[in-house]
């Protein structure tokens, strides 16, 4: 990262997204999640649950949107936690959650206006495989902590994107600096439509999702 403040931060083409859940898959691996744990998932608009379509025959309609830790810029997790756990790297202008720190108490989860981006692994986690997988630098998993999307903080330290971006054989995903113009999310900001979540909130999200 070299030391120089960002804004680290995705795009996310709905017009490209086909639902795959590449991105949610490459994200586990990456980060030897336990078993119950997805920091990005796969969300299917307007429908009753995933993969059905929004409205009815012949008009019926099927999108997606993926769903993830924000990474705000005013973060209402970091402001609730009382351990200071979750808290917002300014050097890279993301959230992070310290395992360490974290207690369990659920603040985060409770003041996130995102829900089911962060996930409490009450136990001791447990893996489907019996070796870990994915990065030697991931974080290690804690029992009775929250755990959230890193943005693979551990990838951007190597001047890496995260795993998902390269992952999405749709090129649905977009991964910059929106302070740097030259971005490429800076570019696709300009050039596209586009919406944050809940903006109403006061949050600052730096997740974009083209129109």
């Amino acid at each position: 990262m070299g030391g120089i403040a960002m804004r680290c931060g995705f795009v996310v083409d709905t017009q490209r997204c086909t639902g795959c859940h590449t991105c949610s898959i490459a994200c586990r691996m990456e980060n030897n999640l336990p078993e119950g744990v997805w920091w990005t998932r796969v969300v299917t608009v307007g429908g009753e649950r995933m993969d059905t379509p929004a409205g009815t025959f012949p008009n019926a309609a099927m999108s997606y949107y993926t769903l993830s830790c924000q990474h705000c810029a005013n973060p209402a997790c970091a402001a609730a936690c009382p351990t200071g756990a979750a808290y917002r790297d300014e050097a890279a202008g993301t959230v992070r959650q310290d395992a360490r720190a974290c207690t369990g108490c659920g603040a985060c989860l409770d003041a996130c206006p995102y829900p089911g981006v962060r996930t409490l692994v009450e136990e001791e986690p447990r893996y489907s495989l019996p070796f870990a997988v994915g990065d030697a630098c991931a974080p290690v998993h804690r029992g009775g902590t929250v755990e959230k999307c890193t943005m693979c903080a551990h990838r951007l330290e190597r001047g890496l994107e995260p795993a998902c971006v390269g992952a999405c054989p749709a090129r649905a995903r977009f991964f910059g600096d929106f302070d740097d113009p030259a971005s490429p999310v800076s570019r696709l900001a300009a050039e596209r439509p586009s919406r944050l979540l809940s903006p109403e909130k006061g949050t600052e999200p730096s997740i974009l999702y083209l129109a």
